[in-house]
């Protein structure tokens, strides 16, 4: 009878014990998928009305210093979803923005989710998404000398800089409304084909390029060589199409000679990481032959690295300042001649016109502000600012962010002025058609008169 009554007893026992564990592990599992009545009972998820009353909605949030909890997210936030649920709430905003910047940001996951839910044409492609949020961010800082490049467009830009490109040879300003020519390199089909500085690109193959990036029409000009690409060119208020070749481009850095009365000739065409040796190796063979003058060409040169600008200042700066950086909050750092001119001494002229950009201008302001040459030509083209190129992660392109703005030694700005020459003559189209340079003409006039 007593073995019955325990026999019994521990049935009811283990009955409670399954009972138990059952529910238990129901809770346990119930728990873990969202928006059960469970987890909600258990205050991890909510019913919110974002999108819809029935629609669930996590509720994940975190006090500000100021005690608000709308828009901010736990850290971790266990009932976060994207993806497939993307858009179910606009309540909370990626784990990756900074505590600080959540509320901020609030607006832009909203969009983001809303965009993933209820867009006609899915699947959305999030890569390109991001790549044009980062485009748009950068635009609204309202200088077009700051952008962001894809991948492709970056290690283009890069190889422009390295010596060799597949495309049609010409220096290009993508930061603008629409691609423009700043200079076509020597030789190139570029040049071939007559493109000059300030030539717009309002089309790519008969497509109208209007509202779409510059790096983006970039991309499309350039190509494999030996295909052809039809740009539709805005001169003034000249429209025409010109149909080029694109070629492997190899840059072309220095050409240099002697010229009759004994006047020396260096013409420099980018500021790459070959133009000082090259521009060294040249002055140093031509102040060998004893020259009455030296004529300096910088036209068409669209610029390049800031050190090489520093570097080529000096060969005819003996001491003094070569230009000033100034930075948004007033500061400057000063960039100075360090006493080891190859030609400090010799007559210069320097030749500009408005395809001179940038590393150019640096050079060329240098010398007319310490009176070292006389500026001959045309008003460079005004780019005076410091852009710093950085990598993003994982290949995902770069970013080119003006940082400062150059100032030449008597601290005027170059920025949207350029250079003013100190002699002005114009190069015309019929000049060029009929195969004269009065530019050049004229600093040869100047040496003997």
């Amino acid at each position: 009878m007593q073995n019955k009554s325990n026999r019994t007893i521990l049935t009811v026992i283990l009955i409670v014990l399954i009972v138990v564990t059952s529910y238990g592990a129901g809770v346990a599992t119930a728990s873990l998928v969202k928006f059960n009545p469970i987890r909600i009972a258990l205050g991890y998820d909510k019913l919110g009305n974002a999108v819809g009353v029935s629609d669930p909605c996590p509720a994940c949030l975190c006090p500000d210093g100021d005690g608000v909890t709308e828009g901010l997210e736990c850290d971790p936030c266990p009932a976060i979803q994207f993806g497939a649920d993307a858009g179910k709430c606009s309540e909370y905003v990626s784990s990756s923005t900074p505590r600080e910047l959540q509320t901020l940001f609030k607006p832009f996951w909203e969009s983001w989710n809303y965009l993933h839910r209820y867009y006609v044409d899915q699947p959305l492609d999030d890569v390109e998404l991001m790549r044009g949020a980062i485009q748009g961010m950068l635009a609204a800082t309202g200088d077009k000398h700051t952008s962001y490049m894809d991948p492709h467009t970056y290690e283009q830009a890069n190889a422009e800089m390295e010596g060799s490109y597949t495309g049609i040879g010409a220096w290009v300003n993508t930061s603008g409304e629409y691609v423009e020519i700043v200079s076509p390199m020597k030789g190139s089909p570029a040049e071939e084909a007559g493109l000059k500085p300030k030539d717009i690109i309002i089309a790519v193959n008969g497509e109208d390029v209007t509202g779409t990036a510059g790096d983006i029409v970039l991309q499309s000009i350039l190509g494999p060589a030996g295909e052809v690409v039809v740009l539709t060119i805005r001169r003034g208020d000249e429209i025409f199409d010109v149909s080029i070749t694109r070629r492997v481009i190899e840059i072309p850095v220095v050409d240099y000679e002697m010229l009759e009365n004994n006047i020396a000739y260096i013409a420099l065409y980018t500021f790459n990481d070959k133009a000082v040796e090259q521009v060294s190796n040249a002055l140093n063979e031509l102040m060998a032959q004893n020259p009455k003058g030296l004529i300096f060409d910088l036209r068409d040169n669209g610029g390049g690295y800031l050190y090489a600008a520093i570097d080529i200042s000096a060969m005819f700066i003996e001491d003094g300042v070569i230009l000033y950086e100034e930075y948004g909050d007033g500061t400057r750092d000063t960039y100075r001649a360090e006493g080891d001119a190859i030609a400090p001494n010799i007559p210069m002229v320097v030749l500009i016109n408005g395809g001179s950009a940038s590393a150019s201008e640096i050079v060329a302001g240098a010398l007319q502000d310490h009176g070292r040459a006389k500026l001959i030509g045309e008003v460079s083209y005004g780019k005076g600012s410091v852009q710093s190129w950085i990598d993003l992660s994982d290949n995902q392109g770069g970013v080119r962010i003006t940082i400062a703005r150059w100032l030449t030694p008597d601290g005027n700005q170059i920025a949207e002025i350029g250079l003013t020459p100190d002699i002005e003559v114009p190069y015309t189209e019929a000049d060029f058609e009929a195969g004269i340079d009065p530019q050049r003409d004229a600093a040869i006039e100047y040496f003997n008169k």
